[in-house]
């Protein structure tokens, strides 16, 4: 029995207590309407635009009244990133906004998708599906996991 306990005790650590390998995890939390979001991030997808893709989208406070963010325009952005359990995982607060192209696959197809129509000075919340995001492999990083809804507040700075 003790020489039992001390083999599995040596092998536990080489095969690891779970698994984290890419493209492995639940797929139904992906979908943003079976997850549990932290109170903090103040989710209410019954108020929320849903598109036709399962992106969610929320326009905060008054609509921006600037240039409108189109297909191919080249848009800076601020923006924070949540998990679902209220972690912080990116922000571009102190920072220099990112700048991209829209639609054309130069971020997550989220924030393609999400960013389009808004115009320069507005915000929004977008509650991003994990096939819109980082998907079953997760991000290269490996701060956000496999099958992981993403919630970001983004602020269209400019469009060109």
């Amino acid at each position: 029995m003790l020489r039992s306990l001390l083999l599995c005790a040596l092998l536990l650590p080489l095969m690891g207590c779970g698994d984290d390998s890419p493209g492995q995890g639940n797929p139904d939390n992906g979908d943003p309407t079976k997850v549990t979001y932290a109170e903090s991030l103040n989710v209410d997808l019954s108020t929320m635009t849903l598109l036709p893709t399962g992106l969610y989208l929320q326009d905060l406070g008054a609509a921006g009244t600037g240039a409108e963010a189109t297909d191919g325009a080249r848009v800076q952005v601020h923006y924070t990133g949540w998990l679902p359990d209220g972690t912080k995982f990116e922000s571009s607060e102190n920072k220099a906004p990112i700048g991209f192209n829209v639609g054309r696959r130069q971020v997550i197809d989220g924030w393609d998708q999400g960013i389009l129509g808004m115009r320069v000075g507005g915000k929004r919340r977008l509650i991003i599906p994990s096939s819109l995001g980082y998907g079953s492999q997760g991000s290269s990083s490996g701060r956000i996991p496999p099958y992981t809804v993403l919630i970001f507040e983004v602020e269209l700075i400019s469009v060109r």
